[in-house]
């Protein structure tokens, strides 16, 4: 087989991401070759989902709901593979997308605490910290947080929420991670994008970003058993002056809120200072 970055014959490096993808193969000559190559290679893992033709909403149905801006569903794409190696949370592969876990927890009076004691007293012990579960919320945390960087960089006038969600969609594969909102509940996308008066949860379509809009994106990430989960509004070009202070408004109460986060904090008080 001919080398798919440089051409040259008889390459047998297969692309693993196409092989667990189950897409048809790419082969290289060597590594080096596959690396050079690897930022256009990468578009034929979504390439077969490129067409967004899907409707969120009947037609009958957007005729009859009461909108409270001029924004509109837009068509979305299929939904993106994951590959075979990536744990999933339990909701990934059900038909209905319910959380077995979730909904047992709803019906327990108590927060599970994790055990950050352990932590602290065998400080020393490798294979303790490698384990705890404080340490592997910070990790999927602190991975999740180059997603939403990922995310938030690619913002720009014209570029649609659909083409987000790809790139969330492999800046968390890459990372190793599960696209938490993927088929939870059956939600169709792998990151929310709220554009303008859409509150949260919004879908990612095919509708391409105006200078002006503010669009909120929410990264959700699955890794060793728990979900990274964040979210940054972003100006999309240049905003009006109700745009900035409703985000700046916004954001000052977020602060003051995680100000007061302390041991044996209500959460209503949190509430009542945001």
């Amino acid at each position: 087989m001919p080398c798919e970055g440089c051409g040259l014959q008889m390459a047998a490096m297969q692309c693993p991401t196409c092989k667990k993808l189950n897409l048809p193969p790419s082969f290289f000559c060597n590594q080096d070759c596959f690396k050079k190559h690897w930022g256009d290679h990468k578009a034929k893992h979504t390439s077969t989902e490129l067409q967004a033709n899907i409707p969120t909403m009947t037609e009958s149905a957007i005729r009859t709901f009461d909108f409270t801006g001029p924004l509109r569903p837009g068509k979305i794409t299929a939904r993106r593979a994951v590959p075979k190696h990536i744990e999933v949370p339990d909701y990934a592969d059900r038909n209905d997308g319910v959380s077995p876990s979730e909904e047992k927890d709803r019906l327990g009076a108590r927060v599970p605490v994790l055990n950050l004691k352990l932590l602290h007293e065998d400080h020393n012990n490798a294979e303790l910290r490698k384990n705890s579960d404080i340490l592997k919320v910070k990790r999927v945390n602190a991975l999740s947080r180059e997603v939403l960087d990922v995310a938030c960089a690619a913002v720009r006038p014209g570029i649609t929420t659909d083409e987000i969600d790809r790139i969330v969609h492999e800046a968390t594969i890459e990372r190793g991670m599960y696209p938490s909102p993927l088929n939870y509940y059956n939600f169709p996308k792998s990151v929310c994008t709220s554009v303008n008066e859409v509150i949260c949860h919004g879908i990612p379509d095919n509708r391409e970003l105006q200078d002006g809009d503010i669009v909120n994106l929410d990264v959700s990430c699955y890794l060793e058993g728990f979900h990274g989960d964040l979210n940054e509004t972003v100006f999309v070009g240049t905003p009006d002056d109700d745009s900035v202070r409703v985000v700046h408004t916004a954001y000052a109460c977020m602060m003051a809120g995680i100000a007061a986060v302390k041991p044996k904090e209500l959460y209503r008080h949190i509430g009542d200072i945001i």
